[in-house]
């Protein structure tokens, strides 16, 4: 099979590899679209996984099932079926993989990110991981299911309720998917702080309530809108210390700060744990979607609950995945690059 394998920090290489080795529990998925996100940026950089290299990326993929192990039965999963997959793979036994809490399983992987992923022409995935694509919702959009999936868990994660007002520090693919999930989850008033223009005006169309370009008049913006009070919920999409201590400045007393942007590993940033305290507020990161998330997910795609057709506009053949990488690196009005396996 064609894959393309990042051999070195910045440097991938379009190889012909063999095709993985199908254990009885699994499934081969003929990878159609692989989408590209800020952690494949990390990981291009050399910044994440770099104990990894050479490395096939790629986890937000989808295809057609190629071909099942023998033990795949009972599961409803038919040769040529659409899928996508859940990635996180933990032991399936311990303390957190009985809490879905995955990611903290002390021998979870994930596909494209610690062992091989979708940037090939296929990939292998264990049964039990597989996630059904509905008929009538195109791979394109399947290949989106993850990057949702993970909005999905940290809306759950931030105990969002109806009628709380929610600011979104970021208008980037991820910032723009907070602020879709957070209206159907029933926020109101959604402020999106954005200081590139294109963006802005994506979080707009997007439906935000209202959206702040200039950083010196946020603060004045977000009390305005919130009766003086503040945010009850502050989502940090970007991953930069200087947002963070915004976000502890904007929350409302007894709101919430939800920690969603991947900062440097070595990145500080201050709060006043006196406030904090005097203030009851609260912090709770998220980071992946994982188990029932990519099902609600795509529930949530398959009725078109979420505007995706922004994220399937550029797109890249699998031979100029090097190219691709760079625009997506470079160019801050592509807002989500896609590439085409097959």
């Amino acid at each position: 099979m064609r894959a393309a394998v990042l051999v070195a920090p910045g440097r991938f290489e379009l190889q012909d590899r063999p095709l993985p080795a199908l254990g009885d529990a699994d499934v081969l998925i003929r990878v159609e679209r692989c989408g590209l996100c800020g952690t494949d940026i990390h990981i291009f950089k050399g910044d994440y996984s770099a104990d990894r290299l050479p490395l096939i990326p790629g986890h937000e993929f989808s295809g057609h099932i190629a071909a099942r192990g023998r033990a795949v039965r009972g599961l409803g999963l038919a040769l040529g079926q659409a899928v996508t997959a859940d990635i996180n793979l933990g032991c399936g036994q311990c303390f957190y993989c009985r809490k879905n809490e995955i990611l903290n399983c002390p021998s979870m992987v994930q596909l494209g990110i610690h062992v091989d992923g979708g940037l090939a022409e296929y990939v292998r995935v264990p049964a039990s991981h597989v996630v059904p694509i509905p008929e009538g919702t195109s791979v394109e959009l399947g290949a989106l299911t993850e990057p949702v999936s993970c909005i999905v868990r940290a809306v759950k994660r931030s105990r969002l309720r109806l009628g709380e007002s929610v600011l979104i520090l970021g208008a980037g693919p991820i910032g723009n998917l907070h602020l879709q999930v957070a209206r159907q989850a029933g926020a109101a008033p959604i402020i999106v702080s954005e200081p590139n223009p294109g963006r802005a005006a994506w979080a707009r169309e997007s439906g935000a309530d209202l959206v702040v370009e200039d950083a010196a008049r946020l603060r004045e913006q977000v009390l305005a809108a919130t009766g003086g009070r503040g945010a009850d919920l502050v989502i940090e999409s970007v991953g930069l210390p200087a947002l963070y201590e915004q976000a502890f400045d904007l929350v409302r007393p007894g709101g919430r700060v939800l920690a969603f942007g991947l900062a440097e590993p070595s990145a500080k940033a201050h709060y006043l744990p006196f406030q904090v305290v005097l203030k009851e507020l609260g912090l709770q990161g998220s980071v992946a979607g994982m188990g029932d998330d990519m099902h609600e997910a795509m529930t949530l795609i398959a009725h078109k609950r979420v505007r995706l057709a922004p994220f399937v506009e550029t797109v890249y053949p699998l031979e100029r995945i090097a190219e691709a990488m760079q625009a997506f690196v470079g160019d801050r009005r592509i807002n989500k690059i896609q590439i085409a396996v097959r």
